[in-house]
């Protein structure tokens, strides 16, 4: 089981996690309610803020967010008019059973209890509904974004997300993968911004955070890929991990 301290303490920066966290590629979502009717019943696990919420609902689909985290639920109904998202998580959904044509992930699927996790998705889902994690991972075969992910200990890489999650369990069919390119504009202190909404920088002590925004700093005034750059494209590699229920 995962940290909940970790877990839970994004609430405390919705905001910011709203503005300057990445959406997500138009292309992916599409991928991942690829042979769904338009529009399908999407409840988003883990919502957050409601980044992927927003993308699912520009496509024509309903969406049933759900979300843990006060915090965060808050600054998702702030976000998202007209929607109201769930108090719930992976391991309790508040919906009945076979309710949801899909279910998708945005970024907290690593928070998941797994076992009671996949049962309570598949509980939700009806037979042939997907299920679909989705993370934007920072694309580290550029030098300087992987300088950064150790200067910020940023976890969540595109190694580490293949090689850990490619099996739902029992109730679900073998998984495909889909990946897809996209990039964020982001000034340097949008960036700092940026990783400031990440868990480790949340639950760091003060000293910590010193360090990693004094090295960030030296980064951006040291790299010769980002000096004097007014603003910098962050290269992300977009995975969707896709299985239909049995």
């Amino acid at each position: 089981m995962t940290d909940p301290t970790h877990a839970l303490s994004f609430g405390a920066a919705a905001a910011e996690y709203d503005r300057f966290r990445p959406r997500y590629p138009d292309e992916a979502l599409r991928w991942a309610l690829d042979g769904l009717a338009t529009p399908a019943r999407v409840v988003d696990l883990g919502a957050g803020t409601g980044i992927l919420t927003r993308g699912v609902l520009a496509l024509g689909h309903e969406v049933v967010p759900v979300e843990p985290d006060p915090g965060m639920r808050a600054q998702l109904a702030v976000a998202t008019p007209g929607t109201t998202p769930l108090a719930g998580s992976a391991e309790a959904v508040p919906l009945p059973d076979g309710s949801a044509d899909a279910m998708l992930v945005g970024q907290a699927y690593h928070w998941f209890d797994k076992e009671p996790a996949h049962a309570e998705i598949a509980r939700v889902l009806r037979p042939g509904g997907v299920f679909a994690p989705i993370w934007n991972t920072r694309d580290e075969r550029v030098a300087w974004v992987a300088e950064l992910s150790r200067v910020a200990h940023l976890g969540d890489t595109s190694g580490d997300v293949i090689e850990k999650y490619g099996d739902f369990g029992p109730a679900f069919e073998s998984v495909e993968l889909g990946e897809f390119a996209h990039t964020t504009t982001l000034t340097p202190d949008e960036m700092v911004g940026m990783l400031h909404t990440r868990s480790y920088w949340l639950t760091a002590p003060p000293n910590e955070r010193e360090k990693i925004d004094r090295e960030l700093r030296d980064l951006f005034a040291s790299h010769p890929d980002l000096v004097g750059r007014e603003t910098v494209k962050l290269p992300y590699r977009t995975f969707v991990f896709r299985s239909r229920r049995r």
